[in-house]
């Protein structure tokens, strides 16, 4: 059977579509990418957003495997062909990107690439990204390019939409961030107002059953209960708090993607092969999904910035009726109980915190070099 491409105004309707739909930055370009490689009938299409250092800030594929695309390595550098479509207004069609004296090539796990079509996504004067769209899936004419004149007007209209989509994304996202700020703002000052307040009367309190301790140990007695019910009512404040600031993307993704969201970053950003693995797990109540990332991002941070491990792995499980975090890495390790003398706790304390205010518990195992797991269970799941 034949490669037929979608065609006619539906289709290139619906791509419209679907590119406008999305708020998330990260959501928009995968949707440009896959509706440029079905509508132009490619085996591969690629976006790069650029950073300001000579590299991509963000590079998205459609075509290449989950295990193709880690093999590749690290994202590409701005050099060759990538770099001419962030430095020129128009397209560029090539029948065979490998003759073409700007070709570097490419890293061993690459996929082989011929015909190439590249467009520059603007806005305005400025180049905020790139579409690459490789091998056409028809028959060539000899010595040509799959990709017609007609696939490069087509091409350049979703360029043109995707730049309005992309912008209206990265606008989106950056007036979430100004809320998130201003709303963490809110909270702050009325945290600082009300613990002030509850601090100030504790103050006063204590200092009335100090004077009261020795002429009248019972009126004493009711001031020191006044103390303590006023520092119950600091913690309460606090705690409504830290309820409040839980993390944006816990409510919009939940634990599961937000985990893998995280680990995918830290994947890319160390040198580390950092990998996450979910099993049978569902939704948890607000607090335990807040205290389960909380420790997992300390452990991650533990082992990538003072474990000197080449392998992290987070996994999140049920065992029985409860859910398993579980952090894992290859590193130097430790001995816990050396470390807890010396004063230097590397988050334990405040993971054990962390866990038990949620019903859960904390288990740390290491011992220097072979590596440290901290796992975290909490009931539910």
């Amino acid at each position: 059977m034949s490669h037929r491409p979608p065609s006619g105004l539906a289709a290139v309707s619906a791509a419209l579509l679907a590119m406008s739909r999305h708020l998330d930055v990260g959501d928009v370009l995968k949707t440009i990418v896959a509706s440029a490689r079905e509508l132009l009938d490619a085996q591969y299409a690629a976006l790069g957003v650029p950073d300001d250092h000579g590299g991509f800030a963000q590079f998205v594929v459609d075509g290449v495997s989950d295990d193709q695309w880690k093999a590749i390595g690290p994202l590409p550098r701005q050099h060759g062909i990538l770099a001419a479509m962030l430095h020129r207004s128009g397209p560029e069609r090539l029948a065979d990107v490998r003759e073409d004296p700007r070709f570097e090539g490419w890293p061993d796990a690459h996929p082989d690439m011929s015909d190439f079509l590249g467009m520059p996504i603007t806005d305005g004067d400025e180049t905020i990204g790139a579409l690459f769209l490789a091998n056409k899936l028809c028959p060539k004419p000899e010595g040509g390019c799959g990709f017609t004149a007609e696939d490069e007007e087509l091409l350049s209209i979703l360029a043109q939409h995707a730049a309005i989509a992309l912008t209206n994304a990265r606008l989106h996202e950056r007036g979430r961030e100004l809320t998130i700020a201003e709303e963490r703002s809110r909270l702050a000052h009325e945290l600082h107002d009300a613990v002030s307040q509850k601090l100030f009367s504790l103050r006063l309190t204590a200092q009335a059953a100090a004077a009261l301790v020795d002429r009248d140990p019972a009126r004493a007695k009711g001031e020191l209960q006044q103390v303590a019910d006023l520092a119950a009512e600091a913690v309460d404040e606090l705690r409504a708090a830290v309820v409040e600031l839980r993390p944006a993307a816990l409510d919009e993704d939940g634990l599961i993607a937000t985990l893998r969201t995280q680990v995918q970053v830290l994947d890319r950003a160390h040198a580390a092969d950092v990998a996450f693995e979910s099993r049978g797990v569902r939704a948890l109540p607000a607090a335990q999904e807040e205290a389960l990332l909380r420790v997992a991002q300390e452990a991650l941070h533990n082992a990538l910035r003072h474990s000197g491990a080449e392998h992290v792995t987070v996994t999140l499980t049920r065992r029985g009726s409860a859910t398993v975090l579980r952090v894992c890495d290859d590193g130097r390790g430790f001995d816990p109980t050396a470390v807890r003398r010396a004063g230097r706790h590397l988050g334990l304390v405040s993971m054990r915190h962390r866990a038990s205010s949620v019903g859960g518990r904390l288990t740390v195992a290491s011992e220097p070099g072979e590596g440290a797991t901290i796992e975290m269970e909490v009931p539910g799941g």
